[in-house]
């Protein structure tokens, strides 16, 4: 029989090995349950930028002109599968409402502090892990194929210089200076130098959770919905046994529902389904950095196993097979602009983003629930927000005075 946790945290990916960190730095015994290893689901596969300068959140379209083209369903930045539609279209009508540019900003607002954080908390942890080449302070560049786009890009990015962000407008002759291979397509870009991109963001997950057992930490593979109410506190199925704790903290990014619901709390958790594919890159000008290219809405990015092409977003059932149109779509566009290589994996990799229609995750106590807390949620940034995310549940469980207001995260803002 395992000695009782202070914590059971359930998921075993940045975010929940970054809660596991944070409680363990404060004095807390843990123990990590996932029914894989660390950072094998969305941790593994995500684009690996820590995204200092996503100062504004991915917000649903509200041009009539767009939202015409996503209706055809023919772009590589986002596919719906016309057989879920109709099963997702209350949550994208919740996620339109909070696109309107008030409520925009008031998410924007509440994430700022996070955002503000992302890299300065990763750095300690990377160090500690013996983990620090594998951040990259290379920054990532958006492309444009149209002048008016880059017009418009360029005034955002002003815009925002009031968040102490670093950025570079380019035209062409600056875009070929940083990046030689790309084509002559792209007529301009921004060049935003805060945010550091990560070679391989399952190996540094699996790097921070191998600091975790390095400080006594224990790591277990168990069954997430086996969670339940155990006297004061809680207990999970594990394959050493049943593990108990005071406090259990559900990290599970977009399997989160799977112990949510059955204890009644109904949050609108929706899935962004993605895809990533490694190539060869040119060995004469090599991508030095992440870039996107915004009309496509996927990211090349040079990883430790070749250029990764992540793709934008898909809407799908959470389980449903791997449909490599969007994939198909993103690459013939990525090789009017970048020359690729062959593709080096024999299928594509297929992950999911937990993302809540108001764009911000559930950070906190679970209403009704005694000893029961959250953190899942994160959208597009579980990388960019894990640490951050680790250290503004930790101080709120161990009843520090947090570093950003929690109350914009809690799940009660749907409901108790």
């Amino acid at each position: 029989m395992p000695v009782p946790s202070d914590a059971i945290v359930l998921g075993a990916g940045i975010v929940g090995v970054s809660v596991a960190l944070h409680l363990q730095a404060r004095g807390r015994s843990v123990c990590l349950v996932d029914r894989r290893g660390p950072g094998e689901e969305t941790s593994y596969g995500n684009a690996g930028l820590i995204e200092r300068s996503s100062v504004v959140p991915y917000a649903f379209p509200r041009d009539l002109h767009v939202l015409l083209g996503y209706a055809a369903n023919r772009r590589a930045d986002v596919r719906y599968d016309p057989f879920y539609l109709p099963i997702v279209a209350p949550w994208l009508a919740r996620y339109w409402w909070h696109s309107a540019p008030e409520r925009l900003a008031e998410s924007a607002r509440a994430l700022l502090p996070l955002i503000e954080a992302s890299v300065t908390e990763h750095e300690p942890l990377a160090a500690a892990a013996g983990a620090a080449s594998l951040i990259r302070p290379t920054g990532w560049m958006e492309l444009y194929r149209t002048g008016r786009a880059f017009e418009q890009a360029a005034a955002r990015a002003r815009a925002l210089a009031g968040h102490g962000l670093v950025s570079d407008v380019l035209g062409p002759p600056g875009v070929h200076e940083h990046e030689p291979a790309l084509s002559d397509r792209i007529v301009g870009a921004v060049y935003w130098r805060d945010p550091k991109s990560v070679s391989d963001p399952g190996t540094l997950t699996r790097a921070y959770a191998k600091l975790f057992a390095a400080r006594g930490g224990r790591i277990a593979v168990g069954e997430a919905a086996s969670l339940a109410q155990h006297g004061a506190g809680w207990s999970v199925r594990t394959a050493d046994g049943m593990e108990e704790a005071a406090a259990a903290v559900v990290a599970l990014g977009p399997w989160s529902d799977t112990v949510f619901r059955p204890l009644g709390y109904r949050i609108p958790l929706g899935i962004k389904r993605g895809y990533h594919m490694h190539y060869a890159g040119p060995a004469q000008a090599p991508l030095g950095r992440s870039i996107v290219d915004i009309a496509g809405g996927y990211v090349l990015a040079p990883m430790a196993r070749g250029i990764r092409l992540t793709t934008g977003i898909e809407f799908a059932a959470r389980e449903a097979p791997a449909n490599t149109i969007q994939l198909d779509r993103a690459e013939r566009l990525a090789r009017e602009i970048f020359p690729l290589g062959e593709r080096i994996e024999p299928a594509p990799w297929l992950g999911r983003r937990p993302c809540l229609p108001d764009m911000r995750p559930v950070i906190g106590p679970a209403p009704r629930h005694p000893g029961l807390w959250f953190a899942f949620g994160h959208a597009h940034h579980g990388l960019t927000l894990g640490p951050a995310t680790g250290r503004l549940l930790a101080e709120v469980m161990t009843g520090e005075t947090p570093f950003a207001d929690p109350s914009p995260f809690g799940a009660e803002r749907f409901g108790r």
